[in-house]
C-alpha cells in the first residue's frame, strides 16, 4: 500500500484536509427544546489551501461540502487544520470528525465513497514558450529546468518526481515543498508562481491546483501528462473520492446517492475552478 500512500500525499500536497475538534457532536440541539436536534455534518478543511479550501469557504470542496449539507438538511462544522503527517489518525479515525474530500478512492485510511472527479498531473509552461510537453520521455526534458513537487527527503514523494529520476533527470529539477511557507496564501501555489515568473521553464503539478492558478495567471497553459499510467508503473491519474470513518457505512451510502444525484452540480463547480478532469470516473474501489 505504499504507493497509494505515497500518492495521497502528493496529490492532497494541495490541501485538502482539515483538523477537526474533538468536543464536536454529530448532531446539535435547537432553540426550542421540544424540537428534535438539528443534524451536524463535521467536516475537515485546510484554511489556506486554495482551490480546495481556505478559511473564507472560497474553495471548490468548500462549495460541495456546502452542496452535501443541504441535501442532508444538516449544518456544517469546520474546524481547520493544516494538513501535516498523522492527520487521518487525528482526526477521522480518532472520531473527531465525519467526512473529509479529496481523499484517493479506496485510500487504506477511510472508507470511501464512489469518486466525484477524475484528474491527473499537468505539466504548466508558459503560452508565448510553445513546449507543449506532454510526457516524461520528451527529450527536452532532459535540459529544460524543470519544477516539481515534493513530499519530504524520505522517499516519499509524487509519482512525477520519480519518474523523473529513474531517466536520470535530477540536475536540472528544482524541488517545491507541498507544505510550503504557511504564513503566504495558498503556500503549494508556488510552484505555479515560479513558472509565470519565468523561474523555470515547466512543472509539473497536481491538476486541480495547477488549473486553477495557470487560469487565474492568463499568461500559462497546462496539458495532462501521458500516458494515464507511466512507463515506471506510476499512476499519473487519480479518481478523487471522499472518506468517512471505517464502519460508517450509512454515511457513505447517503453522500454516494447525493454524488449521483447531484453530480451535473458538481460538474459545474468543478469547471468553475478549472479543474481538469479526464474520463469519465468509474464506481469506487474494493474496500
Amino acid at each position: 500500500m505504499k504507493r497509494r500512500g505515497l500518492s495521497f500525499s502528493a496529490l492532497r500536497c494541495l490541501a485538502v484536509l482539515v483538523a477537526c475538534a474533538s468536543a464536536m457532536s454529530s448532531f446539535a440541539g435547537g432553540d426550542d427544546p421540544a424540537s428534535p436536534p438539528r443534524r451536524v455534518l463535521r467536516v475537515t478543511a485546510d484554511p489556506n489551501n486554495l482551490p480546495f479550501t481556505n478559511e473564507k469557504r472560497e474553495g471548490f470542496e468548500n462549495k460541495i461540502a456546502d452542496l452535501i449539507a443541504r441535501d442532508l438538511d444538516a449544518d456544517l462544522q469546520y474546524t481547520w487544520r493544516a494538513q501535516r503527517r498523522g492527520f487521518f489518525r487525528e482526526t477521522l479515525k480518532a472520531g473527531n470528525c465525519d467526512l473529509i474530500l479529496g481523499v484517493p478512492a479506496g485510500f487504506e485510511r477511510a472508507l470511501t465513497t464512489a469518486p466525484y472527479y477524475r484528474s491527473s498531473y499537468v505539466f504548466v509552461s508558459r503560452k508565448d514558450r510553445g513546449l507543449d510537453v506532454r510526457t516524461f520521455d520528451d527529450p527536452r526534458l532532459k535540459t529544460l529546468k524543470i519544477a516539481v513537487q515534493l513530499i519530504g527527503d524520505d522517499g516519499v514523494n509524487p509519482p512525477p518526481a520519480h519518474a523523473l529520476a529513474a531517466r536520470g533527470i535530477v540536475d536540472n529539477i528544482q524541488g517545491f515543498t507541498v507544505y510550503g511557507d504557511y504564513a503566504q496564501e495558498n503556500p503549494p501555489a508556488r510552484i505555479v508562481d515560479a513558472v509565470a515568473r519565468g523561474d523555470v521553464d515547466l512543472a509539473v503539478a497536481w491538476g486541480p491546483m495547477a488549473g486553477y492558478f495557470a487560469r487565474k495567471n492568463g499568461d500559462l497553459e497546462i496539458a495532462p501528462v501521458e500516458p494515464e499510467v507511466d512507463s515506471t508503473g506510476l499512476p499519473m491519474v487519480f479518481d478523487i473520492a471522499m472518506g468517512v470513518r471505517r464502519g460508517d457505512e450509512a454515511l457513505m451510502r447517503e453522500i454516494d446517492a447525493i454524488l449521483k444525484r447531484r453530480s451535473e452540480e458538481i460538474g459545474a463547480i468543478l469547471g468553475e475552478y478549472g479543474v481538469p478532469r479526464t474520463r469519465a470516473v468509474g464506481r469506487k474501489a474494493e474496500q
